[in-house]
């Protein structure tokens, strides 16, 4: 599935860039393609009043072309993902958490390592 990572960005230390790289290197270990707005780059100068907005436009442009949107923890304190996620909900794009993923996913992983631990036991004996 093609994902648009949404998450809290603005006042963040480092505009959270880490948070939306570690997400994003989950879901795409899982098997998804992530759209990840700190990769995108606008050519609108950092300090331009337009910088928050042209970065806006270019996230958006670049969500409408996924099947959904995974937001990040936090993203309720965001404008823009409370945004992203309103277009969302408006174009019937698929809505996902980012922790409940990468929960699931642990799970996942744990169910598989003790079913390869009990075929491992069950050929030693």
């Amino acid at each position: 599935m093609k994902l648009y990572l949404s998450g809290p960005m603005t006042g963040l230390p480092d505009d959270n860039f880490p948070a939306f790289h570690k997400a994003a290197a989950a879901l795409r270990a899982m098997g998804h393609e992530v759209v990840n707005p700190a990769e995108l780059v606008v050519d609108t100068p950092r300090e331009s009043p337009e910088f928050w907005s042209a970065c806006l436009r270019a996230d958006l442009k670049a969500m409408l072309d996924c099947d959904g949107i995974a937001l990040l923890q936090g993203w309720w304190a965001s404008k823009g993902a409370n945004l992203e996620l309103h277009v969302a909900h408006r174009v019937n794009m698929q809505v996902l958490f980012v922790p409940e993923l990468l929960q699931k996913r642990r799970y996942y992983d744990q169910v598989q390592a003790a079913a390869a631990e009990g075929v491992a036991q069950g050929q030693a004996s």
